[in-house]
């Protein structure tokens, strides 16, 4: 079996059957039958994460997986198409949910191995009855596309081209003749619809009478056809709760044609599966509008056998507040999954997991293959699949972006994941290349607020925000417009970090890196680093201290920062002081400059002053030990250079750490153990690309990430 995706195994396997196996009842990319995990009653599964944890990719690979196999349709719930109606059409007689109707009808109808095109007689009737309460003018051109694309809906065969234009005609020459001046006239066209069905010959006609028959059912229609459609599409044209009643009939509709599609022996003996509509971005109307009526069905105990694969952005959302909740890897071999009362219970929330080290040795590896094989091409350094884990935290739109990004730009000289970064990227052949930060921060942070909240990445909580805010954006954004990129960040599901108002480190890393390329002078880095400086003054608790130095540190000066670790060195609790180490040193840095904002040759001197080449240059003050001063300093480099998330770790550097560490622990008999224990764990975390670890701390992932 063929799969593009890495780490999705839990849903893609076949032996022994993954999710999609046991749900859809056919192995992806194969026509062998699996057992049905559920028989009766299934999930609605909503995939669930932040922006760039690959749910659209799964989506995709689904779709490729099971087309031609059996009925399969992907909608995207932000697509245009959904956003509002054509210039031409008035907004009463057109929401998202029908166009999502009609989309996914159209894509189900299609042929697939051992069988024939699907029709939509039910929906294509409510459908038109909705369309109809548009037409209250003579544009006959747009009237005949509208119903011709909803009346093809109902064919199955291949007589579509000849009988049904004539008949698909005649209809629309009895609406056009129903029409009277202005204003709606819904009755006489339904009227004249349902003659026409009553009229035409063929299979087609028949499939519309019964289909309008269904109808009888509709709440106040009295078992009359005609007055349920014209109910429905009065509901529809109403708005508010009454379209959505008309909506949640509509989507039955849908369902009860695939059901008639998978009726008898016959019909299930062409069709192996289940029929499977895939929803991204099921949190917009388009997607909301199809999965509440099907919860809200399933749990009226009107069943359908229709496998709904959805993606959410975020963890939870009002509509699954009840849902089942899974990690992707739990519902490998069963998925646990028992409904209960409510709509929301009917849905299996699965959050998709971080990629794992593993996946992106592979990623890495697959895409540099072209690199490292190339006639005098350049050697894949052995420390980028770690570095690109560690920088982008499992992404895999990150780590598949940078991965091509080395295949792209190792050859042209590229030596570490920042010039990666900003180095340009051609995603698509037929586009010109950009820098690759830009094009993941696009897809990272649409819909605007992008130049803000660049801004905002430096800020370690919602007051420093704040104070970003006032000094250094428009008036008008203000503490209101922190809090609503606070609650954006929420909603979409990035992660909170204590200390860091982006809590994500990838995405506070690519912010930064704009932040730093915004201007050619770097005036705005400089000026939203010293607002921070200022607004951790004296009058702040004690901790301030190391936010400001991490600020001064980002300036690239580092003589207080060094002045500050050395000082309190004796006699500061140990765990304290190494923590306090580590989050001075996570200061973002990306080359140096002068006074003026204007940058040097770009080269990296951290490692020089780590290694003690730049140590007989410095004269350290009078009144201070200068061994420890210098140690200090080395060290300070040493941490800065290995715990930044855009560089490669350099193994004379972890060799220096994990000796300058050493000698620490002799100077401070009380916190031996702990600067002894960092000797050996920091420098194998650099190398294996781990956030430092604070030894003694219970959460290793506490105080010892550095806020990254």
């Amino acid at each position: 079996m063929h799969r593009g995706l890495h780490g999705r195994g839990a849903l893609f396997d076949t032996d022994p059957p993954g999710l999609a196996s046991r749900l859809v009842g056919l192995r992806p990319y194969q026509l062998r039958a699996t057992p049905y995990e559920h028989a009766e009653e299934l999930p609605f599964v909503v995939f669930a994460g932040g922006r760039g944890l690959g749910k659209s990719a799964v989506l995709r690979e689904l779709r490729d997986a099971y087309r031609g196999h059996t009925p399969v349709a992907l909608i995207d719930g932000e697509e245009r198409q959904f956003a509002g109606p054509p210039a031409e059409r008035p907004a009463e007689a057109w929401s998202p949910v029908g166009q999502a109707l009609t989309t996914v009808a159209e894509q189900l109808a299609e042929p697939v191995t051992g069988a024939g095109r699907i029709g939509f007689p039910r929906l294509a009737a409510g459908l038109l009855a909705v369309a109809a309460g548009g037409w209250s003018d003579r544009d006959v051109p747009r009237i005949r596309q509208e119903a011709e694309r909803i009346l093809l809906l109902n064919e199955t065969g291949s007589w579509i081209s000849g009988f049904a234009g004539r008949w698909v005609s005649k209809i629309v020459s009895k609406v056009v003749a129903s029409l009277s001046g202005t204003g709606p006239v819904i009755a006489p066209i339904i009227e004249a619809t349902l003659e026409a069905f009553a009229e035409g010959i063929g299979p087609a006609p028949r499939r519309l009478r019964k289909a309008a028959a269904w109808y009888r059912d509709y709440p106040n229609a009295g078992g009359s056809p005609k007055l349920a459609l014209i109910l429905l599409s009065r509901h529809f044209r109403a708005g508010g709760d009454s379209r959505r009643h008309a909506e949640r009939y509509l989507v039955r509709a849908l369902l009860a044609d695939l059901d008639d599609a998978y009726a008898g022996v016959v019909q299930r003996s062409h069709r192996r599966g289940r029929p499977v509509v895939l929803i991204d971005n099921v949190q917009e109307p388009a997607g909301l509008g199809l999965m509440e009526p099907v919860l809200r069905d399933r749990a009226d105990g009107i069943a359908d056998q229709v496998v709904f694969f959805a993606a959410l952005r975020g963890y939870a959302h009002p509509a699954l507040r009840n849902a089942g909740c899974r990690t992707l890897p739990e519902a490998a071999r069963e998925s646990g999954w028992e409904p209960g009362t409510s709509p929301s219970s009917r849905a299996l929330l699965v959050s998709l997991p971080p990629l794992t080290p593993d996946d992106t040795l592979h990623i890495v590896d697959t895409a540099s293959d072209g690199v490292a094989l190339a006639a005098g091409g350049p050697v894949v350094p052995s420390h980028l699949p770690h570095a690109t884990h560690r920088l982008t935290g499992g992404s895999p739109l990150g780590i598949t972006l940078l991965a091509e990004s080395a295949k792209q730009n190792l050859p042209q000289g590229a030596a570490s994941l920042g010039e990666l970064l900003t180095a340009d990227v051609a995603v698509h052949e037929d586009h010109d290349g950009r820098p690759a930060y830009q094009e993941l921060l696009d897809r990272l942070v649409p819909g605007g607020r992008l130049d803000e909240l660049t801004v905002l990445a430096a800020a370690h909580d919602r007051d420093s925000a704040c104070a970003l805010a006032e000094a250094q954006l428009p008036d008008d954004f203000g503490a209101s417009g922190v809090l609503d990129l606070e609650e954006r960040l929420a909603e979409e599901g990035w992660a909170t970090a204590d200390g860091q108002f982006v809590g994500d480190p990838f995405l506070r890393a690519l912010l930064l890196l704009r932040l730093h390329h915004g201007d050619p002078d770097h005036e705005r880095w400089r000026a939203v680093h010293r607002t921070l400086i200022d607004h951790y003054d004296d009058e702040h608790p004690s901790d301030a201290a190391r936010y400001r130095l991490h600020h001064e540190l980002a300036l690239g000066k580092a003589d207080f920062a060094v002045a500050h670790l050395r000082d309190t060195f004796p006699r500061t609790d140990t765990r304290g002081w190494l923590s306090s180490l580590v989050f001075i040193a996570s200061a973002p840095y990306y080359h140096a400059h002068d006074p003026d904002g204007r940058d040097f040759d770009g080269h990296d001197d951290r490692a020089s002053v780590a290694l003690g080449h730049t140590d007989a240059a410095q004269q350290p003050p009078d009144s201070v030990d200068a061994v420890l001063h210098l140690r200090v300093r080395r060290l300070l480099h040493a941490v800065w250079q290995l715990t930044d998330p855009l560089v490669l770790p350099d193994s004379k550097v972890t060799e220096r750490l994990r000796f300058e560490l050493e000698q620490l622990s002799n100077l401070r008999p009380a916190g031996n153990a702990l600067l002894w224990r960092a000797s050996r764990d920091w420098p194998s975390d650099a190398l294996a690309g781990r956030p430092f670890r604070i030894p003694g701390d219970d959460d290793e992932n506490a105080s010892g990430n550095g806020g990254r």
